[in-house]
Formats: structure tokens, C-alpha cells, sequence
């Protein structure tokens, strides 16, 4: 039998919330809808997907490998969608998304002489979600940082950076002419990837810069992220033994698509970008 997808939209929503109730109100419909609906899928794949009693709802084995496919396939949904509707609406385009401080003008430039009949978008991505936004269809492809999540996603490494240390303005090592790692063993780190219960998330470079000015913690950021962005308050410094930062070229696996293959191209011979 056929995956019914607005049972399996309905699924993650109570996977994620681990509670019937408030996956009714964010799904807009009765609790008791929602649990039928549920049990009808259960039904339909022969397991049960959550275990239930009076104080609490957590996934069995099944369910959680269900959660880890449905993700991606509800995205690979949402993505034929929107390429269908943008196939009804006429001109072709292209959406290539970059991270901050990769330049992408060298290749859009490239492309565009190529293909001229082409609209190509440039769109930026952050770091939390630009494996989704490939996924969903929102960018076509993108140019993004390590760490990545690669399922569903094909990789094209291009280059790699050396990283700075980002300081607030007065930091006792912010006139070195290079560190070492071992120098910033007692500093204190931005979380804004492994954030504690209550932390305010920091998703954006300008984000970074306030938490870093504000003396809240310092991080490391490619060389490229300092040579496009300076301020009075923040002060970069070389750190040669941090492990460089890798750019790589990501889009949807098995998404056939004359554009993507040829942007891929132009962006193979102009790997730096700008």
C-alpha cells in the first residue's frame, strides 16, 4: 500500500511533539481525527509507531526509523511541488545559495553568459538550515560549510580556508599576529551549534558579531567571513592550526536537472567563486 503523505505529515508532527494534543492544535484539527489517523497508518505499515500510556508518548524502534525517512521524503514532496508551479509559471530559473562570506559572483556570471534565458537568484543560507532548503526545493543548489548533514544531498567539495579567531575589541589577545589553539583553551565559546536549555539562538554572522562584542564568548570563522566583514568593536586573528573550513557545492541526490548539472560545471571550474 501507498504512503498516505498527510498521514506521514501528521506522524512527524506528533514525532517531534511526543504529544497528541498539541500536535492537534499546531495541525489544526481534533485530537481524536489525529489518533485515528495515526492508528490508520500504523495500520497501513502493520507496526506500531508510538508507545502510549497514561503519562507519556515515545517512539518504538519503527517509529523512529520512520521519523529518519519521513523527513526526507516529505521534502522531496514539497520539492516536486514547487518545481511543478514554478514549471507552470514559464521562465526557467535557477536559486543558488551561499553561506556568508562565499562570493558566488564569478560563477553566477559565468552561468548567466551561458545560459541567458535563465533568471539565476543568489540567496543566503545559514548554517541551520541550508541542508533543508536544498531538500525542500527553496535553493536549488548551494554552496555550504562543513558541518553538513548529507542525506538526500549529493556533495562536491571545491575549496577549503584557513579560520580566525573572532575577539571583542580590548581582548587580551587581540594584538597577536597569530594563535595557536592551545592559546584559547580557557576562553570561553559561543554555543550557537550545541546550544544549552534557554540559550537564544545565534544563527547569523551579524548575530555573532553582537555575542562576540558583547564579551559573551568568542568562535572561529573563515578567513573569508573576516575580509568581507569588519567592525571597529571586533578584532580577527589568524589561528593556523584550526582546522581549515571546507566549501562545497550541495544539491537534492537524484534530482535530474539540465541547469543544476551545468551550474555545477561552471562552478567545478571557478571553485573559489568569486
Amino acid at each position: 500500500m501507498d504512503l498516505d503523505l498527510r498521514k506521514v505529515r501528521y506522524f512527524v508532527t506528533v514525532a517531534e511533539l511526543l504529544h497528541f494534543g498539541r500536535a492537534a492544535e499546531r495541525l489544526h484539527i481534533s485530537q481524536p481525527v489525529l489518533s485515528r489517523q495515526i492508528r490508520a497508518l500504523e495500520k497501513d505499515l502493520g507496526t506500531e509507531l508510538f508507545v502510549r500510556d497514561s503519562h507519556a508518548v515515545s517512539l518504538t524502534r519503527a517509529g523512529a526509523q520512520l521519523l529518519d525517512d519521513a523527513r526526507l521524503l516529505l521534502a522531496s514532496a514539497d520539492a516536486a511541488r514547487q518545481r511543478v508551479q514554478q514549471a507552470s509559471r514559464g521562465p526557467r530559473r535557477l536559486v543558488v545559495g551561499f553561506r556568508a562570506g562565499i562570493v558566488v559572483t564569478r560563477a553566477l556570471r559565468a552561468f548567466g553568459a551561458r545560459h541567458p534565458e535563465v533568471e539565476v537568484k543568489a540567496r543566503r543560507v545559514e548554517w541551520d538550515d541550508q541542508e533543508q532548503l536544498i531538500l525542500e526545493g527553496s535553493v536549488d543548489l548551494a554552496y555550504v560549510r562543513r558541518p553538513i548533514r548529507d542525506e538526500g544531498l549529493t556533495l562536491l567539495p571545491l575549496y577549503a580556508e584557513p579560520r580566525v579567531a573572532m575577539l571583542p575589541e580590548g581582548h587580551r589577545l587581540a594584538g597577536k599576529q597569530e594563535l595557536a589553539l592551545a592559546d584559547l583553551d580557557d576562553e570561553t565559546w559561543l554555543r550557537y551549534s550545541d546550544p544549552r536549555p534557554g540559550d537564544v539562538p545565534i544563527r547569523t554572522i551579524e548575530e555573532k558579531f553582537e555575542s562576540v562584542a558583547a564579551g559573551t564568548g568568542i568562535t572561529l570563522v573563515p578567513h573569508s567571513v573576516a575580509e568581507q566583514y569588519s567592525r571597529p568593536d571586533i578584532t580577527y586573528v589568524p589561528v593556523p592550526d584550526a582546522e581549515p573550513d571546507e566549501v562545497l557545492l550541495a544539491w537534492r541526490s537524484g534530482r535530474r536537472s539540465t541547469l543544476i548539472a551545468a551550474f555545477v560545471e561552471v562552478a567545478a571550474a571557478s571553485p573559489s567563486g568569486d
